[in-house]
């Protein structure tokens, strides 16, 4: 069950290159089942705030690095896709940081 999440976060990372570059159907669903599985098995209660901070950075640039010429188009397919897989994964370990601080 430990591989689990890292193949998991694996396979979302390459799903969201694969998806830049083909259509792939109901490819958006498999990502947000992919980031949840990540959020409840990859990201511990140390690893949380870092994990969010770079989670919230991804979310809020993935557009912006389409003004590169050439690749920038295809760049913010994929950084995109990375968001839209990061996004779920965000929610799941912000829901179980505040689980935990409203514990203290």
């Amino acid at each position: 069950m430990g591989n689990v999440g890292k193949y998991a976060f694996l396979a979302g990372v390459v799903l969201a290159i694969v998806m830049s570059l083909v259509d792939i159907p109901s490819g958006a669903v498999i990502l947000g089942v992919l980031g949840l599985i990540v959020g409840l098995l990859n990201v511990s209660g140390a690893e949380s705030e870092g994990f969010l901070v770079a989670a919230i950075a991804l979310m809020m640039s993935a557009t912006s690095i389409s003004i590169i010429p050439q690749v920038g188009g295809w760049l913010a397919a994929v950084s995109g896709n990375l968001a839209a897989f990061v996004a779920p994964a965000a929610l799941v370990v912000a829901v179980k940081s505040l689980v935990e601080t409203s514990k203290d």
